[in-house]
């Protein structure tokens, strides 16, 4: 098998040949057709995560197809497709497990940090955390993204309120994410207002074109109080930004697992019941809702294809912010 390995941080990915890996009990392992690029990905090359064991191959929105089953799988057989999310394994026996709260499990296994990932022509991956997908080889590419940008963004949104209380929704950073969630939300029957970087008046005319009803600079003030909002960039700043634009009750949600330090702020920015809170992870639920939702309600996936080895270039692409919807490696 190929891989792209990270070392240490700040340091460009390798590639390697290695041996095709067996899989354990209860493990699969897969031929990856594709695997999306995620900002997480960036903040573990670029050491803005606590880094995990070194070496490590990066990559958890990953769509492969099976080639060998371990001792005790069940539901799956060679050739069967699925996805391998960033939720690798859990313990299962935590009060947060025990709860239904298994995104926040005290030991938990996370796909391309703690285990090796799908920055690779294989990988292996626990049966009970991988997703059935159920698509035509040619569209891997398109369905990778779904499996980190779309989850975390379907988490966020159900963080922000449903469609009745949280109708008028703000978008900080249009990445991989909101581009996704944006047809999630209007197909609600919700208005989106699209924030991004000063000036880049191409990714507003892309979020106008995906349905956003007005899209502006991160700090422009929106034309109405938004009833939420959710923050995909990991721009600490923004939250009292956000915090400005809500309405009285309203919620700002910050849905990445890494972001700069949030300035103080004006308690009067948060007085009136407004709240902030985060999204940590996913659960397998999300995903079960998430991919049934997705089938019923089919999304324009926007994505810039790399082989395997232009893994470095990919990433740097994304650090840049020159990506109109979502990187993905197609090995």
């Amino acid at each position: 098998m190929r891989a792209m390995v990270l070392d240490a941080a700040w340091v460009p990915l390798e590639l390697e040949c290695r041996a095709t890996p067996q899989p354990g009990p209860g493990e699969l392992r897969l031929r990856v057709l594709a695997c999306a690029v995620c900002r997480t990905d960036l903040h573990i090359v670029d050491g803005e995560l606590p880094l995990p064991v070194l070496p490590i191959v990066p990559g958890h929105e990953i769509v492969g197809v099976v080639e060998a089953l371990g001792a005790g799988v069940e539901g799956y057989a060679i050739g069967d497709r699925v996805g391998v999310p960033w939720l690798g394994h859990t313990c299962g026996c935590c009060a947060f497990c025990l709860d239904g709260h298994e995104n926040l499990c005290d030991a938990p296994r996370f796909t391309g940090y703690h285990r090796d990932g799908g920055f690779a022509s294989h990988v292996i991956a626990e049966a009970a955390f991988c997703l059935p997908l159920t698509l035509p080889e040619p569209e891997a590419a398109r369905i990778a993204p779904l499996l980190c940008a779309g989850l975390i963004g379907w988490r966020s949104l159900k963080a922000a309120g449903d469609s009745t209380h949280a109708r008028r929704l703000g978008l900080y950073g249009f990445g991989a994410a909101a581009h996704l969630i944006t047809q999630v939300a209007t197909a609600q029957g919700r208005e989106v207002y699209a924030f991004t970087r000063p000036g880049d008046q191409k990714t507003q005319a892309f979020a106008r074109s995906l349905g956003a009803v007005w899209a502006g600079d991160a700090h422009e003030r929106p034309p109405e109080l938004l009833d939420a909002a959710i923050l995909f960039a990991p721009a600490g700043e923004l939250v009292p930004t956000a915090l400005r634009a809500v309405r009285k009750g309203g919620r700002v949600v910050c849905g990445g697992i890494h972001m700069s330090d949030i300035p103080s702020f004006a308690y009067r920015l948060l007085w009136e019941e407004r709240s902030v809170v985060s999204v940590a992870n996913l659960t397998r639920a999300d995903a079960r809702e998430f991919l049934d939702f997705a089938q019923a309600h089919p999304l324009q996936v926007h994505v810039k294809t790399y082989a395997l080895t232009q893994a470095n270039e990919a990433l740097a692409d994304l650090r840049a912010g020159r990506i109109e919807g979502a990187a993905v490696l197609v090995p």
